[in-house]
């Protein structure tokens, strides 16, 4: 029998060195083939969880998911976030340990994108490679027990300027009263809260009353805005109004007046036009807050970006002596329209308190111009090559045209003087002659080389210039050769003709500064040379004509009018001084002789040398 052959015991140690050397062989080539990039990736699928606002898949892929998820979902509300992407960027193995770098890009409301990076800590586990969890996983600014919340920073409210430098519309507060109709019928009686309320309100309101508020409250569900009042009323009343059932107060911010004596109508208008672009572009910030909520750091800040201010062509000093100047006439309608010739910014459109009750009458009340009228007159005939200003002219008492009588004021008569005389005297006899001869056209060709036909379409403002139509019919056509008949005009209208003298050319008015005027309508011209035969014309009335009570305000040039209408007749003052065009109208005023000391108050009122 063969006896098998026993392995000696050196066999026996080499072949376990060798089992031994394979096993740990094999252990070293699967420590080698674990992929390097495996935190790189199980961070990836923890971003991209986050992003989607998975979060609790995200919480899964850390090492505590209770903690993660209410971290995540903190951060989620506290951003307001809309979106959030990330992207790894590099990551280091030690051992066990790892750490990747990642870029986050959240998207906050109104679409900023907040970007920044943080160093994510990961764990080789059991079951792969995990985030270790902790609150600098998600910014490294953010520690244990805080939060974080992105906040809007507003921008400051642009103000609105005048042309002098001081602001006519700020930021302020107002103060919605509310009154909700079925509150105050559980506590008692609607009419009677309403009764109450109004007797509040209507000092501030005076279109308020008892039976308005309850009709309007009633007609709606909830509160009902029944007066908007300046945080400084409100607080003289608070009280009062919240012992009342069923009213309640809320502040707001508002575009709020500097002096609301300064030319409230236009300044309301310009208001509502620019209102909504004040606002600027808001800032925001991302901060950590501690467990009181207050801010602990502000991790990244965009300041806001204010918008520019607002100018308009009203000019202080122009504006507030043009309103002293109409507002000493209490009864009848009184207005004052300035404008700069060499800009066409409108520097003053006053109104007394009898005209504003009516609406605004000094850019959109058409009346007849009356005499002011003869600067187109004249100039129509200068176009004509008609007469000069010294060509001699009748001025009779009284002249006879087709079927219609013209006789001058109180019927006086010159006799045969040259034109600038009868310009200066203001004979209507002259001008209706004149204009019978001219062609049907001619009137109406000048008034719209001088402003006064095309439309205005002015920013901020309602506008109208005017109308002159062509007159084939003689009467017609001699009535509007002295500003009656057909003819109309605004305030603005007979100051853009004005201005149209001094300058050259008619400008185009303007409230809101950069903010273009569209003209549509016809468009005309003078023939060279025209204007510069007017100006002496209009100096002369001055000088020693019909508005020499004017000429201790300066080298004033203009042309009084009056236009007979039924009950009486309209004052009309309309000219220029240096850089500063006007025209005044007393709604049956009378004389023009009033336009005339009207004016006189406002130049008066102006600071020495103004537009000179």
């Amino acid at each position: 029998m063969t006896v098998p052959h026993r392995p000696s015991r050196r066999t026996l140690l080499r072949s376990a060195i060798t089992v031994v050397s394979v096993a740990v062989l094999t252990v070293t080539v699967v420590s080698c083939s674990e992929p390097d990039d495996g935190p790189r990736a199980a961070a990836g699928a923890f971003l991209a969880d986050v992003g989607a606002r998975h979060t609790d898949r995200a919480s899964a892929d850390t090492d505590d998911p209770t903690s993660a998820r209410t971290a995540l979902d903190m951060v989620w509300n506290g951003l307001q976030a809309t979106a959030m992407t990330a992207d790894t960027t590099a990551s280091k193995i030690t051992g066990d340990t790892a750490s990747v770098t990642a870029t986050y890009h959240w998207t906050l409301p109104s679409k900023q994108v907040w970007t920044y990076q943080a160093t994510l800590a990961m764990a080789r586990t059991d079951s792969g490679w995990k985030v270790r969890w902790s609150n600098a996983d998600i910014h490294p600014g953010l520690g244990s027990g805080q939060q974080i919340a992105a906040q809007t920073l507003d921008a400051p409210m642009a103000t609105v300027n005048e042309t002098d430098g001081t602001e006519i519309l700020r930021q302020g507060e107002v103060v919605a009263v509310r009154f909700d109709a079925s509150v105050a019928a559980q506590r008692g009686s609607v009419g009677d809260a309403a009764t109450t309320l109004a007797e509040l309100l209507t000092r501030y309101d005076p279109t308020l009353s008892a039976q308005k508020i309850a009709e309007e409250s009633t007609a709606q569900q909830g509160p009902h805005v029944v007066a908007t009042l300046q945080s400084g009323d409100y607080d003289k009343i608070s009280d009062q109004l919240a012992a009342v059932a069923g009213v309640d107060a809320r502040r707001q911010g508002d575009l709020l007046p500097t002096d609301p004596t300064f030319a409230p109508e236009v300044v309301g208008q310009v208001k509502s036009v620019v209102a909504g672009e004040l606002g600027g572009t808001p800032g925001w910030r991302v901060v950590t807050l501690g467990v009181n909520g207050q801010v602990s750091d502000v991790l990244a800040q965009t300041d806001p970006r204010p918008a520019p201010a607002v100018t308009v062509g009203l000019s202080r000093q122009v504006q507030n002596a043009a309103q002293r100047a109409v507002d000493v006439q209490k009864k009848l309608q009184t207005m004052m329209v300035v404008i700069q010739p060499s800009t066409g910014r409108l520097l003053a459109i006053a109104q007394n308190e009898a005209a504003t009750k009516a609406g605004p009458l000094a850019t959109m009340g058409l009346y007849p111009p009356g005499s002011t009228f003869k600067m187109v007159t004249s100039a129509a005939a200068f176009n004509a090559k008609m007469v000069t200003p010294q060509t001699t002219v009748g001025c009779p008492g009284e002249v006879t045209i087709g079927q219609r009588s013209v006789p001058n004021y109180d019927g006086f008569a010159l006799g045969d003087v040259p034109l600038q005389t009868a310009f200066a005297r203001s004979c209507n006899t002259t001008f209706a002659k004149l204009a019978s001869e001219m062609g049907p056209s001619d009137l109406a060709h000048a008034a719209t080389a001088m402003g006064v036909g095309p439309g205005y379409a002015i920013p901020g403002m309602p506008a109208q210039s005017g109308s002159v139509p062509i007159a084939p019919e003689l009467v017609s056509r001699t009535e509007d050769g002295f500003g009656q008949g057909k003819v109309v005009a605004t305030p603005l209208g007979m100051a853009l003709v004005a201005a149209t003298v001094q300058h050259g050319t008619t400008p185009v008015p303007q409230l809101i500064l950069n903010r273009r005027t569209e003209v549509t309508g016809p468009r005309a011209a003078l023939a060279p040379g025209v204007l510069d035969q007017l100006r002496p014309m209009m100096r002369q009335v001055v000088v020693d004509g019909t508005a020499d009570r004017i000429s201790d305000q300066g080298e004033v040039y203009g042309k009084t009018g009056e236009a007979e209408v039924p009950g009486g007749s309209h004052a009309w003052f309309a000219g220029y001084r240096g850089d500063i065009a006007f025209a005044t109208l007393i709604v049956l005023g009378g004389s023009s002789d009033y336009a005339v000391g009207v004016t006189r108050d406002f130049f008066a009122g102006l600071p020495e040398g103004y537009g000179q």
